[in-house]
């Protein structure tokens, strides 16, 4: 076990049975308790309270430009259009500027597979293989085994700036807050009890979603946020995102969120999606295998993707209405790497870590997820339209938020518990509440940081250094759902 004084970053931890072998009998539940409750000694839950921006702490302005290379330039202004719509949109796009920032804290040194960009947006609906709609973690492009304080850093400090943002109290943010923490400290602890392979059971659908919020408002909002999940589908995609021309149906264009790509460009794409398939278990290379390439367009999503390659690919299958769209996204080396020692052996392509951690963090995932490599670039490869779906945060209020608050910190957690290092981390988190107390003060800390490293890129962009969308410094609004 191996923990680093603060101030310092994050080794891989030596005994992570991630790996473990069969053959090797691993440390009981009550050594690793133990080993958890001895990091207090070290690392105070306390001390997670503490957050000062150091003398070397690195510009944002910089890290967000070091995180424009490699991405198409013509998008960069819609990027930061997005980032600069508000706080929240600010934080949601710069996951390189908070890495930098937790990494530099102190930390247990307790490393599971972590999301790496765990805000209160990246959880949300999908379809499960059998087409019932659960709820989970559903972002995983910085995923990567890091500090579990890392993940549940940003989510706490998400929920209080988006708090902020949704007209919630300071009282009212630290009490969602509070409830987040709780809830992981709970959900890690009940996991940490159980066998090994109960772990990987749990989930949470719809109908337990439902029963798990105790306000009216939140309950209400899951049921109409889970009706349009279970309507975003192909088929029901096909009206709205194509057309016929010249007799073969096409994707619709929408520059500059939805264009066309050149022909070598979509025999490029076609070429990765041949690949791609390899990637499959046998069954669902078969299944997709009886599908045919129509269309290609690159379409920009969220918020920190803008700008990488991303594209949706219509497949047709034996009718004109049995139809998949497919999402290939870019994907790059996570941005926690360079602060976990021994990364770069784990994985070659980083298309392929992106789909292995996504099924270690979700108890149960898209069975077409995949990975393949177009012109020298890596992707990985998932359903577009399979149920996807997310609770409005600027539809809940302050009540329904510290609800939600608790429903996301049970599904961080259960994430957590999957891979490595639940009874270590239910050991040193505790019975009481001193962990919570401590992450709701460095989320309002964060959160003030958050507000004014905002501010500089207004600045920024006044002054010229980004470029932007027409009237983005002029608009208001949420950046909620952008």
């Amino acid at each position: 076990m191996t923990v680093q004084p603060a101030g310092h970053t994050v080794l891989a931890s030596a005994d992570s049975d991630v790996y473990a072998s069969l053959r090797k009998r691993p440390s009981s539940r009550a050594e690793r308790y133990a080993m958890g409750r001895a990091l207090r000694r070290e690392v105070p839950r306390k001390s997670l309270a503490r957050w000062q921006p150091s003398a070397d702490r690195l510009d944002p302005i910089q890290l967000i430009m070091e995180s424009h290379e490699g991405r198409l330039d013509w998008l960069i202004p819609v990027r930061v259009a997005r980032m600069v719509t508000s706080p929240y949109g600010f934080l949601r796009g710069t996951a390189i500027v908070m890495a930098d920032d937790v990494a530099r804290l102190p930390a247990t040194g307790i490393n599971p597979v972590v999301c790496g960009d765990s805000h209160l947006g990246n959880f949300g609906f999908y379809a499960s293989p059998e087409g019932e709609l659960v709820i989970d973690l559903n972002d995983f492009d910085e995923a990567h085994p890091g500090s579990w304080e890392w993940d549940l850093r940003r989510l706490v400090a998400s929920i209080w700036v988006a708090g902020r943002e949704n007209g919630s109290s300071e009282n009212q943010c630290r009490s969602s807050v509070l409830a987040c923490v709780a809830a992981y400290r709970s959900e890690v602890r009940f996991l940490a009890d159980q066998p090994l392979l109960m772990r990987s059971y749990n989930r949470l659908d719809v109908s337990r979603l439902h029963e798990t919020a105790t306000e009216k408002s939140l309950r209400e909002e899951i049921e109409r946020s889970a009706k349009r999940a279970r309507s975003r589908t192909s088929d029901r995609a096909l009206p709205r995102f194509t057309a016929e021309h010249d007799g073969k149906r096409q994707i619709v264009e929408d520059p500059p969120l939805i264009t066309r790509v050149s022909d070598e460009a979509y025999e490029a794409i076609a070429e990765g999606l041949d690949e791609y398939l390899q990637t499959l278990a046998p069954h669902w290379q078969r299944a997709l295998g009886g599908y045919t390439l129509i269309d290609v367009a690159h379409k920009v999503v969220g918020v920190g993707s803008v700008g990488l390659r991303a594209y949706v690919a219509l497949l047709e299958g034996s009718s004109p209405d049995d139809v998949v769209f497919l999402q290939l996204k870019q994907a790059r080396r996570s941005v926690l790497a360079k602060y976990v020692h021994g990364d770069s052996a784990w994985h070659a392509h980083q298309g392929q870590r992106v789909v292995e951690y996504q099924q270690a963090l979700q108890t149960v995932s898209d069975p077409l997820l995949g990975w393949t490599t177009i012109d020298g670039l890596q992707y990985y490869v998932r359903q577009f339209r399979n149920m996807k779906g997310t609770i409005p945060l600027d539809a809940i209020d302050p009540a329904a938020l510290t609800d939600y608050a608790g429903i996301v910190g049970h599904l961080l957690a259960k994430g957590h518990a999957r891979t490595s290092g639940a009874s270590m981390i239910a050991g040193y988190a505790g019975a009481s509440d001193r962990l919570d107390q401590a992450l709701a003060k460095f989320a309002r800390a964060y959160a003030d940081q958050t507000e004014a490293d905002h501010a500089e890129l207004v600045k920024a962009v006044r002054r010229g250094v980004f470029p932007v969308t027409e009237g983005a410094l002029q608009r208001t609004g949420s950046a909620f759902r952008p």
